[in-house]
């Protein structure tokens, strides 16, 4: 592949993020509420839906990432997983109860299948020295296309309500699916034999230890909609909510092609340890809040510990995985915290019902401490 179809296939890919990300963050700011207030739930239901569909994504990517690599095929899974998005926003349109939200939960984040197949065709088109850049203009373009979406929101919600706004949402994602339809192009494989998948024993010792950090940090990183029921109570409006989504959204997308170029020049864990300061101090934050403006720059430093720690992550994985695994072990690395994510939000729903409204956040600040310590044990390539 040429130079110039390697920066088209990247461009292609940041664009139909960019749809993506605009339709499905058209509903996110108003999803707590939603299934809270429309659908009569409570926080530990909305736990248990959120951390569902976050065990969902990561076991649809380790299937994807097996299944591509065995085959050889990529694209077919990211179309895919956009029409899956697609598909169950026209869905949460139609419930009624927030049982209905449970099989199209489980379609939307199956949709993320996407992104292993298509994180390794990225690195697999980027040299070491553009990799971090590549990763953090596909995160900036996912987080442009949610501040987009989050603006029309912001800006027709309460013209549009619940289920006209959903319905609108599931339009972007079809035409994403439709530019890596027809503007990738990836290699045919050779005959119709399956490849050797990926086993334990091909990861090194520090790909394992990664995997083994990032998923103690991952237990005790909640769900964002717990950030935003906690600003509701502590007296923003409802119709303000949606306003500190889109900062944090924002602050992600204009630091995450940054982040991801200084992975490129001071190192990869530098990058990652920096992320998880950031949320470090979003707990401290959160626990010592008096005022509107600190929780709107609690905020702002959850959008940097998101714009840090997605780039870094991913160009880390695909550096340490083996090169023919690669969409393996991004599927796999995404399986193991997003299976993670299920425990994270319901333990998260259950320390604030019953504990204390801040017991979620002391939780979560003694596992960032000890991953951080594991992090510096890990060797980068």
């Amino acid at each position: 592949m040429s130079e110039r179809e390697k920066a088209k296939t990247v461009r292609t890919f940041a664009l139909a993020s960019f749809l993506n990300d605009f339709g499905s963050d058209m509903i996110y700011p108003i999803w707590p509420l939603f299934v809270t207030t429309v659908l009569q739930a409570d926080m530990t239901i909305l736990g248990f839906i959120d951390g569902l569909g976050d065990a969902i994504v990561s076991l649809s990517q380790a299937a994807s990432g097996y299944v591509s690599d065995r085959t050889r095929k990529r694209k077919v899974f990211v179309w895919t997983g956009y029409l899956f998005g697609s598909s169950s926003r026209i869905g949460y349109a139609l419930s009624t109860a927030w049982q209905h939200l449970i099989p199209f939960r489980i379609l939307d984040r199956a949709g993320k299948m996407r992104g292993a197949p298509r994180d390794a065709i990225i690195a697999d088109v980027s040299t070491d020295e553009n990799r971090g850049r590549n990763f953090g203009l596909l995160r900036a373009m996912d987080n442009l296309g949610a501040v987009c979406g989050i603006i029309v929101c912001i800006l027709f919600f309460g013209l549009l309500g619940y289920s006209n706004l959903f319905l609108i949402a599931a339009a972007p994602s079809v035409v994403g699916a439709l530019l890596v339809l027809f503007l990738i192009k990836e290699a045919r494989p050779s005959g119709n034999r399956l490849y050797k998948g990926l086993s334990f024993k091909d990861l090194n010792t520090n790909f394992r230890l990664l995997l083994f950090l990032s998923a103690v940090f991952a237990l005790g990183s909640f769900s964002y909609s717990f950030l935003l029921i906690y600003a509701r109570q502590f007296g923003f409006q409802t119709e303000l909510v949606p306003v500190l989504y889109l900062i944090f959204t924002a602050v992600a997308s204009i630091f995450s092609w940054p982040f991801g170029r200084l992975t490129d020049k001071i190192g990869r864990k530098s990058v990652l340890i920096l992320s998880y300061f950031f949320w470090g101090l979003v707990c401290l934050s959160f626990v010592f809040v008096e005022s509107y403006l600190a929780i709107i720059l609690t905020f702002v430093l959850y959008g940097l510990h998101k714009g840090a720690l997605e780039p870094v992550q991913k160009t880390l994985v695909s550096e340490l995985a083996p090169a023919e695994y690669r969409a393996s072990g991004l599927g796999a690395f995404q399986t193991v915290i997003g299976i993670l994510a299920l425990p994270s939000s319901f333990i998260a729903g259950v320390l604030g019902v019953n504990v204390s409204l801040f017991a979620p956040f002391y939780f979560s600040l003694g596992l960032t401490l000890l991953s951080i310590v594991m992090l510096l044990f890990v060797k980068e390539r």
